[in-house]
């Protein structure tokens, strides 16, 4: 999900933005360069200091930010939504509930909620449901009556109705399937590269 709301190409624009990153680049260089105890440790948290940073200022350009997740979080009331659904997924969330816990009603919250993330808040929130679900499947020993009623189907038919349309496989199929799988989705292809640049 979080590849398929990025754009190709972060731009870093601000020279002090730059400064930072390619200042952090260089400590990287120099950990994986000269190695000393906890070189490498050092060089993944510089590494993730890096993507979050280029992130925040992706989500600061109000002309690059599109429609998804990741530029919701900025939005106060859809981050609340999201965050809800997140820790809650299993939940029988409705429209309804979903507008009253950000005090909307439910035909401006469905409508915000659309433009902002792209999908309505029922398919986002079924598409986060089966993203958890194929995460068990492959790193679990759960069984699929035991992952499809912790996330709020009844009964495994429903949930195996909806993972097919998401996943466009069965909950089976999904599990005996040695490579992983891209999931579909509207705002491009999972898993291509992702470039930060920090030049002019």
């Amino acid at each position: 999900m979080l590849l398929q709301s990025l754009p190709p190409i972060v731009h870093i624009r601000r020279e002090s933005d730059k400064a930072a990153m390619r200042w952090s680049l260089e400590r990287v260089r120099e950990e994986l360069s000269n190695p000393q105890p906890g070189a490498s440790l050092i060089a993944q948290q510089l590494a993730y200091m890096m993507l979050t940073q280029a992130l925040r200022l992706h989500l600061a350009d109000a002309a690059n930010a599109g429609p998804g997740w990741l530029s919701a979080l900025t939005d106060k009331h859809m981050s609340i939504t999201i965050v809800s659904m997140h820790n809650d997924p299993g939940y029988p969330w409705t429209l309804q509930l979903l507008a009253e816990r950000v005090g909307m009603s439910r035909s401006v919250f469905a409508l915000r909620f659309r433009q902002t993330v792209g999908a309505t808040p029922m398919e986002y929130l079924i598409r986060w449901r089966m993203l958890l679900a194929a995460d068990r499947l492959k790193n679990s020993s759960d069984g699929l009556s035991a992952i499809a009623q912790s996330l709020g189907y009844e009964s495994e038919s429903a949930f195996g109705k909806a993972f097919r349309r998401v996943m466009s496989c069965s909950p089976r199929q999904y599990t005996r399937s040695a490579a992983p799988r891209s999931v579909p989705g509207k705002q491009g292809p999972e898993g291509h590269e992702q470039e930060l640049v920090a030049a002019g």
